[in-house]
């Protein structure tokens, strides 16, 4: 798979979606991913319920993005602080991609994902062993429309 936004991410930036997402006030979260686990589909995806093999397990376990900013970097690029996964490990996992998603703190099933990155990030794929790792985004943002 190549990196991308989620087909109802986009959707809803037009305002055709059920459940919009506000970068700049919403919970936006990011998650390693094994695509062992999970097989990206980022036209039919819409929830974070449809998502296996995320790490650290849990919706609300992914780690919130700091800073975040619109129109900073360039006109319509998202980017973000670089993120930082403390002390993570799970060394019975390969990761291979960042998933990123809002975290309505409700539930999986009404928790829009919005990204999808398996090129481009340094050092993935890799299996986690315990120390740090920080995730550091592009100097361009993290996405643009």
């Amino acid at each position: 798979m190549a990196n991308g936004l989620y087909v109802a991410y986009r959707n809803g930036i037009l305002g055709s979606y059920t459940t919009a997402v506000d970068l700049d006030a919403n919970t936006i979260r990011a998650q390693f991913v094994d695509t062992g686990t999970y097989t990206v589909d980022l036209v039919n995806h819409d929830f974070y319920s449809d998502i296996t093999g995320a790490y650290p397990s849990g919706r609300a376990n992914g780690v919130a993005l700091g800073t975040k900013t619109i129109g900073t970097v360039a006109a319509g690029v998202f980017d973000a602080a670089n993120t930082l996964f403390s002390s993570f490990s799970n060394g019975s996992v390969s990761v291979e991609g960042i998933l990123g998603y809002k975290d309505d703190a409700s539930a999986d099933a009404t928790s829009p994902v919005i990204f999808w990155f398996d090129t481009g990030i340094t050092g993935m794929p890799f299996t986690p062993s315990g120390g740090d790792v920080t995730i550091s985004w592009n100097a361009s943002g993290i996405f643009g429309i």
